[in-house]
């Protein structure tokens, strides 16, 4: 029996390489959302950083589930490595200009776009779909609501903008 056991019991192994193959169709169709997201609004880690975040975090977590590795391979154990990794990149992401920090939101996407590629890599595939929608959601839809709740942060990052030009 495969150490990866999902609710009430269901085993989650892949059943071959098409479906491995399916894991990572879809986990590179979710990143890519999410990377064309940060893409668009000009952002350091866009659609070809997420795509790889998600298809390397998906294929670590499924090779993971190969019936091959059964009793020497722990699947939590390689989901606790990537987010592991995933944090160096984040951390990579997140840059401090004075006393303004930037790049949070970029560092937390590559994290949830990886926490997406292991959701598709173990097979739960609704909740990687359904998480994807929540953070384009998140990035897209509550930008503005911040924009108009917190317009002097707003108008403090524009004057640090206008001086970083003199």
């Amino acid at each position: 029996m495969s150490l990866a056991v999902g609710r009430a019991g269901a085993e989650l192994p892949l059943s071959g390489d098409a479906e491995l193959a399916l894991r990572l169709f879809i986990v590179t169709l979710l990143a890519v959302a999410v990377g064309t997201e940060r893409e668009f609004h000009g952002h350091p880690a866009g659609i070809r950083t997420m795509a790889l975040v998600g298809i390397g975090a998906c294929m670590f977590t499924a090779l993971g589930l190969e019936p091959i590795f059964a009793s020497r391979t722990d699947p939590t154990r390689i989901a606790a490595q990537i987010v592991t990794g995933v944090g160096f990149l984040g951390a990579g992401a997140i840059l401090r200009n004075g006393n303004e920090i930037r790049g949070l939101t970029t560092a937390a996407s590559i994290w949830v776009v990886a926490a997406i590629g292991m959701c598709i890599g173990f097979g739960f595939y609704f909740v990687g779909v359904f998480t994807t929608v929540l953070v384009l959601v998140t990035l897209i839809a509550i930008r503005p609501l911040e924009w108009r709740l917190f317009r002097r942060t707003q108008a403090r990052r524009d004057a640090g903008k206008e001086s970083d030009l003199c």
